[in-house]
């Protein structure tokens, strides 16, 4: 694309707590991270003018372990030091927390051209003497005040870093609402350019878009408007106005719909729910449909495309990434897999709606299965180490694993590079939460495109994806109860009996048809589960939006 061309596309501004680039920069906690990193990578594989606003947390994200005794433990390390491809910017920007003046220094990655990132940091030496100096240490750590510092620093910090590094965005682009105090800013400048409250909110819409991810209400962040006030994350805005833009308590999802001109869900049916959800919300902007994507060249195997044509040279790729993929097993667990026996993987943030023990309730099956040498199960998982219910589900996985060492796996600490392992090395991919709170779900999209056969309820991206039995399959019908008890005992019923009467049968008496739906799992989906094609619905849905030309037609 020539420079004319870039020159005429809006400039955006991409504002995420986490990015996932690669797998060295602990930078990221899990999925939100990684559909960040993918988007500055597919702009920039598209010529697309997109800055990232980040910050440079010092000791990342937390690493966990299980000891010994079976415990989940979750350690810090200070991996800034490792940081050497960063380059100084020059500029540091200050913020007012909490009655203090503090410094963020912008530091920027090296090597991106027209979609830098950039990272905010405040553990320099000229916020030596005060506590906040810590406020970009831990992704996620800490409770509510120290979260709504980092916040400050993303969304306040962000803004005035721009325009420091005389960058003028035409679009900001929140990813989540952990950036809407960016909006604050944006509003604090139009009212001392002399604009009346009501007027500099309506302005400052027509540059934001917002993406929004979390299906469950209860899990869309919040704090007391007295909060807010008390850290300054105000920005100069009166109680009554912040009020107006967020609600009292003041939720941040909330905040991102009325600060927006537009905004999106994940997935088509993630989509659905989310204006179900906030359908009472006065003043939101409209919620669309943009499936997520994944950045293919990062993800998926070029072996396995080149090779689709040939059923022979096809399950060749796949099985060489398969005996890669043991040998990582062996490597990380001591566990030996075999290569002519089917594995099933499963990868995700550990939380009780994705249910990662749904399978394990079905052990007598299950250790039938294993012993007749039909299945072998590799599991990894990583919970937020606040959750205690997260946790004491990673222990119940990882005490399965243990009972049968030789046809299980639970890979600790899951990361990028385990998760790139088993989307392109198992034989089927599980996907097991509670409809509809996926709301869309990368990983399993990274194994479609791998020839990895999918085997999911109908949930997030599956939903528009499956053929069922033709490019893997669906489990359940898609029923959803109120007692989750039931609701669990009828979709585990649902996934044995696809397990047992469908998949293990296909696999190893009718190969012919399991590397026809590896061909189809990827012909059906590689084009609209690229994150190429998402961003060019972001340009052309949201960015390019105006919501002036609804209002006269």
């Amino acid at each position: 694309m020539d420079s004319q061309n870039i020159f005429k596309q809006k400039v955006v501004a991409y504002f995420c707590m986490e990015y996932a680039l690669e797998r060295n920069i602990n930078l990221y906690a899990g999925g939100l991270g990684i559909l960040a990193g993918d988007y500055l990578k597919a702009a920039k594989d598209k010529g697309y003018p997109v800055v990232g606003i980040g910050i440079l947390w010092k000791q990342g994200y937390t690493t966990q372990r299980i000891d010994r005794q079976g415990r989940v433990i979750d350690s810090y390390c200070n991996y800034k030091s490792e940081y050497g491809f960063l380059e100084d910017t020059g500029v540091t920007v200050d913020i007012r927390i909490k009655e203090e003046d503090v410094k963020c220094k912008v530091w920027k990655t090296e090597n991106f051209e027209n979609n830098t990132l950039y990272l905010l940091d405040t553990d320099i030496p000229e916020n030596n003497g005060t506590e906040l100096k810590w406020t970009t240490g831990q992704l996620y750590g800490g409770f509510e005040e120290q979260r709504i510092a980092q916040e400050m620093v993303l969304g306040i910090g962000g803004i005035r870093a721009l325009r420091e590094l005389g960058i003028r965005p035409d679009i900001y682009h929140f990813n989540e609402g952990h950036a809407v105090f960016a909006g604050f800013e944006i509003i604090r400048e139009k009212l001392v350019s002399g604009m009346e409250f009501e007027q500099a909110l309506e302005s400052t819409k027509k540059s934001i878009v917002f993406t929004t991810h979390t299906p469950v209400k209860q899990g869309n962040e919040s704090h007391s408007l007295r909060s807010l006030m008390y850290m300054g994350a105000n920005d100069g805005l009166e109680a009554s106005e912040l009020k107006r833009i967020g609600g009292d308590p003041f939720n941040m999802t909330v905040a991102g719909l009325r600060l927006s001109k537009i905004s999106n869900g994940v997935s088509r049916l993630h989509a659905q729910t989310a204006n179900e959800m906030w359908r009472e919300i006065e003043g939101k902007s409209n919620i669309i449909q943009i499936t997520n994507g994944i950045h293919i060249p990062t993800w998926v195997n070029e072996d396995v495309i080149q090779n689709m044509d040939s059923d022979e040279l096809l399950w060749g790729s796949h099985l060489k990434h398969k005996r890669l993929l043991i040998d990582y097993i062996y490597e990380k667990t001591g566990s030996k897999f075999k290569q002519d026996i089917l594995t099933i993987g499963f990868a995700r943030r550990v939380v009780p709606y994705k249910r990662a023990n749904l399978i394990m309730e079905y052990e007598p099956q299950l250790q039938k299965l294993m012993e007749a040498g039909k299945i072998q199960i590799v599991l990894s998982g990583k919970s937020h180490p606040l959750d205690d219910e997260g946790k004491l589900l990673v222990k119940k996985i990882h005490g399965f694993c243990k009972r049968y060492p030789k046809n299980t796996a639970f890979i600790q600490n899951y990361d990028i590079e385990n998760a790139k392992a088993l989307t392109k090395g198992c034989d089927v991919w599980l996907n097991t939460p509670r409809k509809p709170y996926e709301a869309s779900g990368t990983s399993g999209m990274k194994a479609a495109l791998n020839g990895v056969l999918n085997l999911s309820v109908l949930d997030g991206w599956w939903e528009e994806a499956c053929i069922d039995g033709e490019n893997g399959w669906q489990f359940g019908d898609g029923l959803q109860m109120k007692n989750d008890v039931q609701q669990d005992r009828h979709d585990g019923e649902a996934l044995m009996k696809i397990l047992l009467e469908k998949v293990i049968p296909t696999y190893y008496e009718d190969r012919t048809k399991w590397v026809d739906m590896m061909r189809k799992s990827i012909s059906t989906n590689i084009e609209h589960f690229d994150m190429k094609r998402t961003i060019d619905e972001y340009r052309e849905k949201m960015y390019d939006f105006q919501p002036e030309l609804l209002k006269n037609t």
